[in-house]
């Protein structure tokens, strides 16, 4: 496993958070200006969002900041000017930003375009707290190989398994026997298909407990969010896929279980809340204040749980049988997921058709091995070319 348990060093830890403007990178920008003393930040960036990256620089004074769209370079240029801070823009500025001397790297972009940043983080042997599920999705073989061969070092952001991190003894894996995540259910927990298939991009995004960018919100009302969870948690611990169940607990206060062979089912719990699991992430493995509302369970009164409806949800039982199948199928999800999320987002397909693509990506994907990044670059783009031929079949029948 490339997740290694030794002791942090004492001296001021040096960060780079990849995708510092979104929800997870916001989050992790709020805990460090908490604690200014302990860290120094090496490297910030974002896709677009100039405005808020400038912000962040002006607080935080790295010394780089990079903008994925070059598009904005002279602006992000000219609102820093007089800092001091380097300003670099495009794909080979993400992956210098990402190999910068840091000792801990939030990966936050989201999708198949955070895979080659967090790759160079890996390499350098950095510890990487991972945010961005999609890399162990459509590469996680290679993610972990480039782990194992660097001695980095993995913590895992999303809520589900840094409860599971926390809670699972690496020293008694043959003693596990099963890790359970949990999911909220998202906004359309209770809602039947007729009425799912008009649901709006703002009903979606609109998640009743965690506050995530859009495109995370779709994928927990779809419950492919959690679909790729499991594929995930079966890179990061070693579970075989029977062994990884799901559960609806609405109220996301358990955040995930792991069950041992006596009985005991240990779970982490705390209010939803991604700063918690961040802070965990950031001092590792120490603990630091965080400033997410405490747990209360008188006021909360009761917690509840049922199994996941898949005939409502399909979306989880597909991304099972791809990491069942293997190969290319895990990437081809991943892809076809993303470009149907976007074609919703969009409005040019409608909520039930995410699913609908992302089946088609499968039925149509070759057989193959993803061994190299070239493998999950070309695998990717295919299978994106297809999802476009899916979504357009679609929006023609809306």
């Amino acid at each position: 496993m490339a997740i290694t348990l030794e002791r942090a060093s004492t001296r001021r830890r040096r960060v780079s958070i990849l995708g510092s403007t979104g929800s997870v990178g916001c989050n992790t920008v709020d805990l460090l200006l908490r604690d200014r003393d302990s860290y120094e930040v090496m490297a910030l960036t974002a896709r677009s969002n100039v405005t808020l990256l400038a912000e962040q620089a002006r607080q935080l004074h790295p010394r780089l900041v990079v903008i994925a769209d070059e598009a904005h370079y002279d602006a992000l240029k000219s609102a820093l000017a007089g800092t001091n801070i380097a300003v670099a823009a495009g794909a080979a500025a993400l992956e210098e930003a990402a190999a910068a001397d840091a000792d801990w790297v939030m990966a936050a972009i989201v999708g198949a375009a955070g895979l080659m940043p967090t790759l160079a983080a890996a390499a350098r042997g950095a510890t990487v707290a991972l945010a961005n599920k999609e890399c162990l999705v459509c590469a996680g073989d290679i993610v972990m190989a480039e782990l194992r061969r660097s001695g980095g070092t993995l913590v895992p952001v999303d809520s589900e398994h840094s409860a599971i991190f926390q809670i699972f003894d690496f020293d008694q894996v043959d003693a596990i026997e099963r890790i359970i995540l949990t999911a909220s259910g998202g906004p359309f927990l209770d809602m039947d298909l007729a009425r799912m298939k008009d649901v709006t991009p703002a009903q979606a995004v609109a998640h009743p407990n965690w506050d995530m960018g859009a495109k995370i919100s779709v994928d927990s009302a779809t419950m492919m969010n959690k679909g790729l969870e499991v594929i995930e948690a079966a890179h990061l611990f070693p579970i075989p896929e029977e062994r990884i169940e799901v559960i609806i607990h609405p109220q996301s206060v358990i955040h995930s279980m792991v069950g041992y062979s006596d009985g005991s089912v240990l779970a982490q719990m705390g209010t939803p809340d991604m700063r918690t699991p961040i802070a965990y992430a950031l001092a590792w493995p120490d603990r630091q204040a965080s400033p997410a509302a405490r747990l209360d369970l008188a006021a909360i009164s009761q917690l509840t749980f049922r199994a996941p409806d898949s005939g409502r949800f399909p979306a989880l039982d597909l991304a099972r049988e791809a990491l069942k199948t293997g190969g290319v199928a895990p990437t081809v999800l991943n892809a076809a997921n993303e470009v149907a999320v976007a074609g919703f987002l969009s409005g040019e397909i409608g909520f039930l058709d995410i699913v609908a693509v992302v089946a088609a990506g499968l039925e149509a994907a070759p057989a193959g091995v993803v061994a190299t990044v070239e493998d999950v670059f070309a695998v990717d783009r295919e299978a994106r070319i297809q999802a476009r031929k899916s979504m357009a079949q679609f929006a023609r029948r809306r």
